[in-house]
């Protein structure tokens, strides 16, 4: 059985990953939108953030690369 803790944990950071691919995508269109910036700000904020350390063991550098690569 899985516990359930650890799927919150790992539907958080997909939440996160998914808006991370939708402003970059954005971004990829409307490379000055002022409120995509800030939203791609606060995700890689989230990313780096000790709370996405205690819920994921994936480097958050790694991960915001390889997403922002998907994108190119």
């Amino acid at each position: 059985m899985t516990d359930p803790y650890q799927n919150l944990a790992n539907e958080i950071v997909l939440s996160a990953v998914k808006d991370y691919r939708r402003v970059l995508k954005k971004l990829k269109h409307y490379p000055k939108n002022e409120d995509a910036l800030q939203e791609k700000a606060s995700c890689e904020r989230f990313f780096r953030s000790s709370w996405f350390g205690m819920l994921t063991s994936i480097g958050p550098e790694m991960l915001i690369k390889k997403l922002q690569q998907e994108e190119k």
